[in-house]
């Protein structure tokens, strides 16, 4: 079979040329809309105390209804495999990326605790399939590449949430109704979205392939790896989540310093994935992440054990350089575990999801029973499990039949434009 390079050339760059460029277009179109998705989730937690003010609900109420779009995505995400069939991948990605961006505005009109519940059901459904879709994209243009590059599409996903979140802190602090920023927000991000979904490839399934099943367990491979990203994910929701809480209650900071160490924080968590295809690239997934889990389990003890907040800081800082790139090599981990990778991107993003979900209520019973320095030994324990697991993240090669069919099922654009385009 013949790759989307060897069946056209433009002027003297020759196939390699052709397909490089196509390859590099696609590359910053996905990145395009990692950072788009990204934008959603930082506008919409910006408002969620006007939601919850709004909706007139307790601490308790939100915590239930924060809990639904995880439910959502758990529900939901199986499906993008079988949408990427039936439309092909651009179709898919753009139709998933628009109902996530529209379901941006759905929270800020709920009027009651049982109608946020649903929105946030709807906004975390169409958040996971958009999730799977593009992370399979990612991980076919990596594999096509032949360097990594799913740490940098998460980076960009990370800006743009900053991004997202700095807007909304700016419409919040001027007092802006949270129905007309999340309308405009939505408004701009669904434009972007598409204009973005353009330049990535257009991937078809072959004639003869059947479609994914519209629900089924992930393989066994993914189960293993998705084990490894839920450490990951526990360790950086617990941090994102408790940094502030610890500093402020167990070391006696102010309320801003204990605010500034979760913005910081986040901010080493977007520049270490930003970073992160070239220290992989570099040293390889397994060396990268084994250290990654060293390093992770340095700065757990030296959150316990810290006395001082510049000592809980910087143990803040290294669990998030540690843990920073586990996820994205995770995605691409699973998208060559199998014959269908958006099936086990979507079994590996249900359990990361999933540990996201339960972090938060994990590190406060926790808290409430003990104290919030042991939560923080468990989160210690957890990073060295990325120690323990990082082999099963070795890259495995992908069948050379079903490499073969997705470059034959993929079509390139006459105009010279290199986008690919459906036959």
């Amino acid at each position: 079979m013949e790759s989307i390079g060897a069946r056209a050339g433009v002027g003297g760059a020759g196939p390699a040329g052709f397909r490089e460029r196509t390859l590099r277009r696609a590359r910053i179109a996905v990145a395009a809309v990692f950072a788009v998705h990204g934008a959603v989730t930082g506008s919409f937690a910006t408002r969620i105390p006007w939601i919850q003010e709004h909706t007139d609900i307790g601490a308790g109420q939100l915590g239930i209804a924060l809990a639904f779009p995880a439910v959502g995505a758990s529900v939901a995400m199986p499906l993008a495999g079988r949408i990427s069939h039936r439309f092909g991948a651009r179709a898919a990605l753009r139709g998933l990326l628009a109902l996530w961006t529209a379901a941006l505005v759905l929270p800020a009109f709920a009027p009651d605790f049982l109608a946020l519940c649903c929105a946030l059901f709807v906004l975390g459904a169409t958040a996971g399939m958009a999730d799977v879709a593009m992370n399979a994209l990612g991980v076919e243009i990596e594999e096509r590449l032949g360097r990594p590059i799913m740490s940098g599409l998460h980076g960009m996903w990370s800006a743009g949430a900053l991004a997202g979140s700095a807007a909304g802190t700016v419409a919040a602090h001027a007092g802006l109704d949270a129905r007309a920023h999340l309308a405009i927000a939505a408004a701009v991000l669904t434009v972007l979205g598409a204009v973005a979904c353009q330049g990535v490839l257009d991937l078809r399934s072959a004639p003869d392939e059947h479609p994914p099943p519209r629900f089924a367990l992930p393989p066994k491979s993914a189960l293993v790896i998705g084990a490894v990203g839920f450490c990951a994910v526990f360790a950086e929701g617990a941090s994102l989540d408790w940094s502030a809480v610890y500093l402020r209650d167990s070391l006696g900071t102010s309320a801003g310093l204990a605010a500034a160490s979760t913005t910081a924080f986040a901010c080493t968590m977007a520049v270490a994935r930003l970073a992160g295809d070239a220290v992989v690239g570099r040293f390889g997934a397994v060396r990268t992440v084994r250290v990654g889990g060293v390093l992770a389990t340095a700065g757990g003890v030296l959150v316990v054990a810290a006395t001082h907040p510049v000592m809980a800081m910087g143990g803040f800082a290294l669990i998030g350089l540690g843990v920073a790139v586990v996820v994205p090599l995770a995605f691409a981990a699973a998208g060559r575990s199998g014959p269908a990778p958006s099936q086990s991107i979507a079994g590996v993003a249900t359990i990361t999801y999933t540990s996201g979900l339960i972090a938060p209520s994990a590190m406060g019973s926790i808290a409430d029973a003990t104290s919030l320095t042991a939560s923080f030994g468990l989160v210690t324990a957890l990073a060295f499990g990325l120690v323990l697991g990082a082999g099963v993240l070795r890259p495995a090669a992908r069948s050379t039949t079903g490499g073969a069919q997705r470059e034959a099922a993929t079509e390139h654009s006459g105009d010279g434009a290199g986008r690919p385009q459906p036959g």
